[in-house]
């Protein structure tokens, strides 16, 4: 049986983190010199979060949320994304790639990739550092 919950609003985390280095260009003035082709390394962390814990004590296998995420980041590692199809017409912002990892991520853990933990998570965020200075997340319900 599942530990209790903590108090209504609570929730416990694991993150974990890798990285992706790829290329893009943007479209439109907003940009300005970010419009030519640059390149970009993405530390990508991801937050599960369970509003309890299994009963082994843990939100999710550590050990498989590492390797799904590896997963999801394989396609994009080293690509120009400009040239990967899922993001095809569309500017591959730091939001934008993130709510596309969170999007395969959620997908994972509903097809039970994430082992024990997995059916039990209630949220996602996933968080890409473009730099020390700056990042960007998407987080939400995991859903159905």
């Amino acid at each position: 049986m599942p530990q209790t919950a903590p108090q209504s609003g609570h929730l416990y985390a694991v993150e974990v983190r890798d990285h992706i280095m790829i290329a893009h260009s943007f479209k439109g003035d907003l940009f300005g010199p970010a419009q030519a082709l640059h390149g970009a390394t993405f530390v990508v962390d991801v937050a599960f979060m369970a509003e309890q814990l299994t009963d082994e004590g843990v939100v999710i296998d550590i050990g498989r949320a590492t390797d799904a995420l590896k997963a999801v980041l394989a396609p994009l590692n080293y690509k120009n994304l400009d040239e990967v199809p899922v993001f095809s017409g569309r500017n591959t912002t730091t939001e934008v790639v993130a709510r596309h990892i969170f999007d395969a991520m959620a997908q994972a853990a509903r097809a039970g990739e994430l082992g024990t933990g997995g059916n039990a998570l209630s949220r996602l965020r996933v968080t890409l550092h473009e730099s020390h200075a700056a990042r960007a997340w998407f987080e939400g319900p995991i859903g159905a």
